[in-house]
């Protein structure tokens, strides 16, 4: 049997015994999207396909740097940090191809967690899509830059001074990626036997920074395949000596690093988003769920836009929108429509960088959509020409930090109407935590600024 077959439990233990596996990897995605998991041994495993396991529910109650919020509800140390009911999804079945046989399982919190786990929030968002007839394809895209740097020498260096793997700006570079076949091919491979294929992979402007774009499937696979491949573009980078970094924007000198998302909808096996007799081939639907996205995207930036970094990306003339624009076949927008076949035809999210968690990226991005669609939201006249020049109304400002996004997220009424009011507030606090803890830092940038002068 293959991964890509595996579809219920009953396959899940077959493909072990098959392998005759030891031991399987297991893991879930935290409010940060990052992987948090376990070798589990095979009685355990088959144990868990059937009645789930417990995980310390403290995956959810930490930051990125593992610090406990000391302002949340649903754990912390009045709780106890109890182990929280997870159930293992057998149709994320994967082979890890590091570790010869190897496999790996994603699970998803159920219970209470289920709340405020990531991936739940996106499920119940698809199903709330299916609710009205819709089925949602997504895809992701990513930029990152690639170093010649060890997890040792960039905390020797303060992660100043970092050596790229190549200078220089060489955007859509066949020199770069000829050079450096060995690592385009190996990525790609990986792709394919993980399951997150490579629809494009080239150099961006900058150095050493490269862009991927990842196959279109259902979103919630689509979501799946996002995080998987920032995970393992990370594991296969340290694996050569080399780190890869999804920061929004890691240096003043470069642009920042997008995580742009493609929506599409279909009805009865039928795309919605195209109709040639309206303006733009834009479908009523597609106008409304384009509504939605723009009318909610500064209530619902924190779920995007999820780090103190990410606003350091949101500047004029740097390839990041700043307000809730749209436009057709426009970069400088917030939103743009890409206009095309009828199965072609989709939104691109651009306000989305490369640190998202795809999960509530997507859930933000699909959610905002269908509320348009449910209350028939119109959108602006689209922006033609350069976004950053335009007089934008005041209501479309996005807001201009962490802070302000979360006390956006947690004031919005069709946000908890969307995602639940428990995980509005969870992750809200958990935004504010974020926020503090960048407020107790002192920068370079201050020390230069103020040390001798002031």
């Amino acid at each position: 049997m293959k991964p890509q077959d595996v579809r219920t439990a009953a396959d899940a233990r077959a493909i072990v015994e098959e392998r005759n596996l030891t031991h399987v990897k297991v893991g879930v995605f935290d409010a940060d999207g990052i992987m948090r998991g376990k070798y589990m041994a095979r009685d355990k495993f088959f144990s868990a396909l059937e009645k789930g396991f417990g995980f310390c529910d403290v995956v959810l109650g930490w930051d990125s740097n593992d610090q406990l919020y000391d302002n949340v509800s649903f754990t912390g140390w009045h709780t106890a940090y109890p182990d929280a009911s997870v159930r293992v999804l057998p149709e994320t079945c994967r082979p890890v191809p590091f570790e010869g046989d190897m496999l790996l399982f994603l699970a998803e919190f159920d219970g209470r967690a289920e709340e405020v786990c990531p991936r739940g929030v996106l499920r119940r968002v698809i199903d709330r899509a299916a609710g009205l007839g819709y089925k949602v394809e997504a895809a992701t895209e990513f930029e990152f830059f690639v170093f010649e740097e060890t997890p040792h020498s960039v905390r020797e260096k303060n992660y100043q001074k970092l050596t790229p793997i190549t200078p220089g700006f060489f955007g859509y570079s066949m020199l770069r990626s000829t050079v450096h076949a060995d690592f385009y091919h190996d990525l790609m491979e990986l792709g394919e036997e993980m399951r997150f294929p490579l629809e494009g992979l080239h150099t961006e402007t900058g150095p050493g920074v490269l862009e991927a774009a990842i196959v279109h499937s259902e979103a919630l696979e689509a979501a799946d395949r996002g995080a998987l491949f920032k995970t393992f573009t990370k594991v296969l980078a340290q694996q050569r000596g080399w780190m890869a970094t999804f920061m929004a924007k890691w240096s003043k000198d470069w642009p920042g690093q997008s995580g742009h998302i493609h929506v599409s909808l279909s009805k009865d096996g039928k795309p919605v988003f195209h109709d040639a007799t309206k303006p733009h081939t834009m479908s009523d639907e597609m106008r409304w769920f384009l509504g939605g996205q723009q009318a909610l995207m500064p209530e619902v930036l924190a779920m995007v836009s999820s780090t103190v970094n990410s606003y350091s990306r949101l500047i004029p003339g740097f390839w990041a929108p700043t307000d809730a624009t749209w436009g057709v076949e426009n970069r400088t927008c917030a939103l743009r429509v890409i206009p095309g076949s009828p199965w072609s035809q989709r939104v691109e999210y651009r306000i989305a960088a490369a640190d998202i968690n795809p999960y509530l990226a997507l859930a933000a991005a699909i959610g905002s959509g269908l509320w348009g669609i449910e209350n028939k939201i119109e959108p602006d006249a689209p922006i033609v020409g350069n976004a950053y020049d335009k007089r934008i109304p005041a209501k479309r400002a996005l807001p201009r930090t962490l802070s302000e996004a979360a006390a956006r997220l947690k004031a919005s009424k069709p946000a908890r109407a969307l995602f639940g009011d428990a995980f509005v507030d969870h992750h809200a606090a958990t935004r504010d935590w974020e926020e503090r803890e960048f407020r107790r830092a002192i920068t370079d940038w201050e020390l230069a600024r103020y040390f001798e002068i002031i």
